[in-house]
């Protein structure tokens, strides 16, 4: 038994040390415009929300999603997160993919993470990503009306839905819709 710890660790240990040395022989790909390997991306995922669910407080918004909560959440989004997380015409960012990992599309994927998940992203940012802490930017009611807009997207009330429309040229997503490309809505993932 002690053979076989002994052989695990050593093992660990080479598997360290033979990544260190790809990393620092340059073998490891870094550029931004390629597509990473599907394994890469769910290590960086799944990594990212055990990150967020270790890290990030549970609390409750203390905003209720009333419709000038979400139309105020609805102007902030659009001036701090729409050229990189996408527009509400419906149109995916011009920066979607100049960042590596690729820029979620916030209004044409939709999030289905819970507002404490969603406020400790925007709060705080996600390390090498691009997305910055907002939290000296923000206010902590606008990260709350940002939270509330992105976590209602998909099902504002009617006054957030009238204001959309003629502000921006298209009818908001709805909630079982199919997305930009005529399939079913995908996974922020």
């Amino acid at each position: 038994m002690k053979n076989f710890i002994l052989g695990v660790i050593v093992t660990m240990l080479l598997l360290g040390l033979g990544g260190l040395g790809i990393a620092m022989l340059g073998l490891m790909p870094t550029a931004a415009n390629v597509a990473p390997p599907q394994f890469e991306r769910r290590i960086a995922m799944t990594a990212l929300d055990a990150s967020m669910d270790r890290h990030a407080p549970r609390v409750h918004s203390p905003l209720a999603p009333t419709p000038e909560n979400l139309i105020d959440g609805m102007k902030i989004y659009t001036m701090n997160c729409a050229l990189c997380h996408g527009t509400l015409n419906l149109k995916t960012s011009p920066l979607a993919h100049s960042f590596y990992p690729p820029v979620p599309q916030l209004i044409l994927h939709p999030l289905d993470d819970p507002e404490w998940h969603i406020a400790y992203a925007i709060r705080t940012g996600v390390r090498y990503t691009g997305m910055p802490a907002w939290e000296k930017t923000l206010t902590d009611e606008e990260i709350w009306k940002t939270t509330a807009f992105l976590a209602n997207v998909e099902k504002l009330p009617p006054p957030a839905r009238e204001f959309w429309k003629p502000s921006f040229g298209v009818e908001p997503p709805q909630e079982g819709k199919s997305d930009d490309k005529g399939g079913e809505k995908e996974d922020h993932d």
